[in-house]
């Protein structure tokens, strides 16, 4: 018992170390598993700005009985999609043809695919810090160990069928926003199936989350690709070079950075 306790504080110590000798090396950025890393990293950037970012609006042109002024009512909606929220205003905030028009809504809450899509790409931009850190500043931590490349490249292959899973949801999501603020909202307002004339006006365009879209499975293509330089610097990849290194005490040649 006393020596698995006095292993576990020399293997502390030795990592403390290591850990404290922080030495800035770039030419890890030279390689491609630090390269395509730097452009996971600013491709995540990219995700969930122009996702997170979005504010648009959805306009519809009213007629009024016996007037031949038209009026224009406003939903506005953003990030998170919760379109059930975004209730129409008039300007300046007077009821159109005797409607309260704040009781009616855009349809669909659409919050859970935007949020997942959001979320999971801001927390592979903070991997993305950590792993470069290591690379550029802990590259003998990292060649040396054999848990630190294997745990790279578990994260590598989960974040690749992550991002195709949360990009999927949210290119769905999408396409169900396009039609909830389309034209087709005309038919779901009550007033304007009834002695209110009714006419679609426009919608902000939706360029910046097509482009978010593009980005997420531009994302699962980079994390895909990279799983292959990731897997070379694993012991799974040349086992028995890797132990005989390890048990010569030697460092194991450096097969992507």
């Amino acid at each position: 018992m006393a020596s698995n306790i006095y292993w576990v504080r020399q293997r502390i110590s030795r990592l403390g170390q290591r850990m404290s000798s922080f030495q800035l090396n770039i030419n890890p950025l030279k390689e491609p598993l630090g390269f395509i890393k730097v452009l996971e990293w600013i491709a995540s950037i990219f995700a969930f700005a122009t996702c997170g970012g979005f504010n648009g609006k959805t306009e519809i042109q009213v007629s009024c009985p016996k007037v031949t002024e038209n009026k224009t009512i406003t939903a506005a909606f953003g990030y998170p999609f919760r379109l059930n929220e975004a209730s129409f205003q008039t300007h300046p905030y007077v009821n159109v043809c005797d409607v309260n028009w704040k009781s009616y809504v855009l349809i669909g809450d659409y919050s859970s695919s935007a949020q997942f899509y959001v979320t999971f790409a801001v927390f592979v931009f903070l991997y993305c810090i950590a792993a470069l850190l290591l690379y550029v500043g802990y590259t003998s931590l990292y060649r040396d160990s054999q848990k630190l490349p294997m745990i790279d490249f578990v994260v590598t292959l989960v974040a690749a069928f992550l991002w195709l899973v949360s990009t999927s949801a949210w290119a769905k999501a999408l396409t169900d926003i396009k039609v909830a603020t389309g034209q087709g909202i005309v038919k779901e307002l009550e007033p304007c199936n009834q002695e209110v004339v009714c006419y679609f006006g426009s919608v902000t365009s939706m360029g910046s989350l097509n482009v978010s879209v593009i980005f997420g499975f531009l994302n699962m293509i980079l994390w895909g690709g990279n799983a292959w330089f990731v897997y070379k610097e694993t012991s799974l990849h040349s086992p028995s070079n890797t132990s005989a290194s390890h048990s010569q005490g030697g460092i194991p040649p450096p097969s992507g950075i």
